[in-house]
């Protein structure tokens, strides 16, 4: 990323800033609110950042950015730098909440809106996504896909727009191993070797299968959940038959593919990080935000309720904190305005420049918890245990069958023999040993993730 004199240092890019105006959708996720406090913090003459949320009226949504944006303690540098009263004024005076939601075409804004952010906005960053793995196929097409569509729409009204950045997530580019190019997806490429995608196809179809749900006519109450799961079930379905491990990675390989289509002579931006941790400098190193991938198998590590893990400890695990991900996404936007027609992509990772093996992570959280032991609420400690992994998911089904599936099968036969006494104790077993198997499928693909 270079600039006329062939350099570009952070006083250049937060310059850049100056004076401009920004629309960011999914500005009250993880990593919106981190960049939305960041352009703040280096550049407090930015002119507006309009906040799309997702709210029924414009007091709603300015609600809804107190609470999920700027009240988080995020924003603490700022608070102390203009003091209490001076930051909410601040704050009001920069910031403009949107009610409104991607899925809708003009956003789901009003014509005068519509109108006032056409002239104003310089800059449009897209966050917004649906990030679960086996969400519905009809809710993550409206976010990830449909949401792309959207913004080109209006992206192209806007009189001044220098560049429209796009998050992705760098397992759009699938399961493979190796060097992985940043190089966009063109129209109709999948991962999988005599297929082509075409996502007006894949509309229709989500379409077809909701009328044929109806016209089954199961009631409401079992039509919503049939249809639930019906969908959640189209959605892997259609991610594998094009080689794609699940739903959300699909559906934002979509996005990607849509966008590239649909921008025209606007400048974009394709990032694509991979896992995105807590804070690594500033503002509040280590701070996050509710419990994320990683944080999950710690916390159930330090609780002792996770005996078992499915992972390679010599396969790299490939995270990047936060604000590393906001400074590229500030850097790449400075890098790449104005240049008419430019697509461009960037892998936010770590694996290539810095790797760390899962080992690292167990290693640590290991010596952290032996030298501070947790305590249960008995006061005692609870003893740190090792933990064992599975380096395949072949093997982890072989322990599953004989540790669990196994036992079910003979509490199944017993039940029968005593006319269902067991009844509801072998349903609440297998529908849990169902719903690990579960997760394993669906998140199984990540932990052996090869590429870098």
């Amino acid at each position: 990323m270079v600039m006329m004199d062939g350099s570009l240092d952070a006083e250049k890019i937060a310059a850049y800033f100056k004076g401009k105006s920004i629309l960011v959708t999914g500005a009250t996720g993880f990593l919106g609110k981190i960049l939305v406090e960041k352009i703040l913090r280096v550049q407090p003459d930015v002119r507006k950042i309009y906040l799309l949320v997702r709210a029924i009226d414009a007091e709603s949504a300015k609600q809804r950015v107190e609470a999920e944006v700027t009240d988080a303690e995020l924003f603490c540098l700022l608070r102390e730098k203009h003091g209490k009263g001076g930051f909410e004024l601040f704050v009001d005076e920069k910031i403009v909440p949107l009610a409104g939601d991607v899925i809708f075409e003009n956003m789901g804004l009003d014509a005068p809106m519509l109108e006032e952010l056409a002239k104003e906005v310089d800059i449009i960053v897209n966050g917004a996504a649906t990030t679960n793995f086996y969400e519905r196929y009809d809710v993550a097409l409206d976010v990830n896909v449909m949401g792309v569509r959207y913004l080109c729409q209006f992206a192209k009204k806007c009189a001044n727009l220098k560049m429209l950045l796009h998050v992705s997530t760098a397992f759009a580019a699938g399961d493979r191993e190796g060097l992985i190019m940043e190089k966009p997806f063109k129209k109709g490429e999948t991962l999988k070797e005599g297929t082509y995608l075409d996502i007006d196809v894949e509309l229709h179809l989500v379409g077809d299968v909701k009328k044929e749900l109806l016209q089954d006519g199961v009631g409401s109450g079992d039509h919503d959940k049939t249809e639930r799961k019906a969908m959640k079930e189209l959605g892997l379905q259609r991610s594998r038959h094009f080689g794609w491990s699940n739903t959300y990675v699909f559906t934002k390989a979509m996005g990607e593919m849509l966008l590239g289509q649909l921008h025209g002579a606007i400048p974009v931006v394709i990032l694509r990080p991979s896992i995105i941790t807590s804070i690594f400098r500033d503002p509040v190193p280590g701070w996050m935000q509710g419990t994320r991938t990683i944080d999950t198998i710690i916390i159930g590590y330090a609780k002792q309720n996770l005996s078992c893990f499915l992972a390679d400890l010599e396969l790299t695990m490939d995270v990047i904190p936060g604000d590393m991900v906001a400074n590229a996404m500030m850097a790449a936007m400075v890098a790449h305005s104005g240049e008419e027609g430019a697509e461009v992509m960037y892998h936010t990772t770590s694996s290539l420049r810095n790797p760390a093996p899962y080992g690292v992570l167990y290693e640590s959280g290991r010596r952290h918890f032996y030298e501070n032991p947790r305590l249960g609420k008995d006061g005692r400690v609870i003893p740190t245990k090792e933990m064992h992994f599975f380096k395949t998911i072949a093997s982890f089904h072989l322990y599953m069958l004989v540790k669990y599936k196994l036992p079910l099968e003979i509490l199944h036969l017993v039940n029968l023999l005593l006319c269902g006494l067991f009844s509801q104790l072998y349903e609440d077993l297998n529908r849990k040993y169902k719903f690990v198997v579960h997760l394993v499928d669906v998140y199984g693909p990540f932990a052996f993730f090869r590429g870098w």
